[in-house]
């Protein structure tokens, strides 16, 4: 690779960065809160830092964390960390359009998460195709480093913020779904992503109300990507 190529992709790597910047005001917020939660549910500092740095799921953290705690058998903790993240399923496909092909895809898509899904698959349409790889690496990585630090500062320090401020352990949780769908809020205004994404909500909640809430989550996103490439289908169909 050439001086020219090597200054090029460095560039496009710290403009990821740069973009990915406001995830963190979801990401650092949960990933205290986890570390308190993983610290208070008997795992070291160490061992809820490597939760982190290997699982990196979120939710599926959370669970992985309870369930142990609880004495659940290991298939079963597994198996449920799994059910959780199939909605990367979804996510893959319809990242790779839009990405160039590379080696190094199966090491990097573990950086993949729902807020750096959401922000690529605005952002590298608008990108040259010699840019998008630098920049899915600069905004992955960025966002996997601030959740590992996170962690470790709840770990070890989650007790001592939320005794000096009380509402903090109250707020912490919500500051990721609120990240969240301030970015999914502009696809409200294209009718197909509007109908998938209220059919993905209406299922969320159907499954929770009926006692499904571990379920909900990947078969609501699986309801809603089924009605997105339906409607796709449809308005192509009557296109013809």
């Amino acid at each position: 690779m050439s001086q020219l190529a090597r200054y090029s992709a460095v560039r496009s790597a710290l403009q990821g960065v740069r973009e990915a910047i406001p995830l963190l005001g979801g990401y650092i917020p949960v990933s205290l809160s986890f570390g308190l939660i993983a610290t208070q549910a008997g795992f070291s500092t160490w061992e809820a830092v490597v939760i982190s740095t290997l699982i990196y799921a979120g939710a599926s953290q959370f669970l992985f964390v309870g369930m142990v705690a609880a004495g659940s058998p290991l298939w079963l903790v597994v198996a449920m960390t799994m059910l959780i993240n199939v909605r990367h399923v979804v996510y893959g496909p319809n990242l790779a359009a839009l990405l160039p092909r590379s080696r190094h895809w199966p090491w990097l898509m573990h950086g993949l998460t729902d807020q750096v899904f959401a922000l690529a698959l605005t952002r590298l349409p608008q990108l040259p195709d010699a840019k998008r790889f630098s920049w899915f690496v600069g905004a992955s990585l960025l966002a996997w480093g601030a959740w590992i630090i996170g962690t470790a500062v709840g770990a070890t320090a989650g007790e001592a913020f939320t005794a000096r401020w009380p509402l903090l352990g109250e707020i912490m949780p919500f500051a990721l779904p609120a990240l969240f769908l301030t970015m999914v809020a502009p696809r409200f205004t294209d009718k197909r992503w509007a109908m998938a994404m209220g059919l993905t909500i209406l299922a969320a909640l159907g499954l929770t109300l009926v006692g499904w809430s571990n379920v909900a989550i990947p078969l609501a996103a699986a309801c809603g990507a089924l009605c997105f490439y339906t409607v796709k289908f449809d308005n192509r169909r009557r296109d013809s």
